[in-house]
């Protein structure tokens, strides 16, 4: 009889403890699923918070962007007051250099209108000197001919001097009247008919200075 009741208790004993770790079993199997959804709940907020954090940073800039009236769409536009700042710059800067360039140029054709003939005139100073000497000869000489021969020379060189500075003399004798080269002083009939309307004398010789009449030639014409 004791014999059998050891046995009993054990057997008890045994399904106690099968009982007991098959609760713990269970036991455990629930925490994994209660952790499991934790778990999840985290990933999914931290989602949640990244998105939320990148909708806010869109609204703020969307924000600025409505409150900067040089955007458009979310896009900014040119500072278009900076463009204008920047070529009124330049522009007034252009105004000043042609201004600066206009009175340069306008200083600088002053300056040579008094200076320009200053080449001219130091060529024409070897004529002043023959005539000088010229003047001394005709004082103290007895022979006319070679002071006259002397004078000629002189007119020659400077006839040359002019020609090298592109004046030449207007022929006047014979030639047609012409109101754009000659000036006529007087009239004088004449008996042969080719001579009229033609220049019969010159009382001032004229100059050309290229094409452009320098000095008109003072004539008798012809009638």
């Amino acid at each position: 009889m004791k014999e059998q009741s050891e046995k009993t208790f054990q057997t008890s004993e045994k399904e106690m403890l099968e009982v007991n770790d098959s609760t713990e079993k269970e036991k455990a199997d629930t925490t994994n699923l209660q952790d499991e959804p934790v778990n999840l709940s985290e990933n999914v907020s931290e989602t949640d918070k990244v998105s939320e954090d990148a909708d806010s940073s869109n609204i703020g800039e969307k924000k600025r962007c409505i409150a900067d009236t040089s955007c458009k769409d979310g896009i900014k536009e040119p500072d278009w007051e900076e463009k204008y700042v920047a070529l009124n710059d330049s522009h007034l800067r252009l105004i000043a250099e042609f201004d600066n360039f206009r009175k340069r140029t306008i200083r600088e054709k002053a300056d040579l209108i008094k200076t320009g003939s200053t080449a001219v005139l130091t060529n024409l100073l070897p004529v002043v000197d023959d005539f000088e000497r010229a003047l001394n000869t005709l004082q103290t000489t007895e022979e006319l001919s070679s002071a006259l021969d002397g004078v000629k020379l002189i007119y020659e060189k400077f006839i040359n001097y002019l020609s090298q500075q592109g004046v030449k003399v207007i022929e006047a004798i014979d030639q047609p009247f012409d109101t754009e080269l000659f000036e006529a002083v007087a009239t004088f009939p004449v008996a042969e008919e080719a001579k009229k309307g033609k220049v019969i004398d010159c009382i001032q010789t004229g100059y050309m200075l290229y094409d452009r009449v320098l000095r008109h030639a003072k004539v008798v014409v012809g009638e």
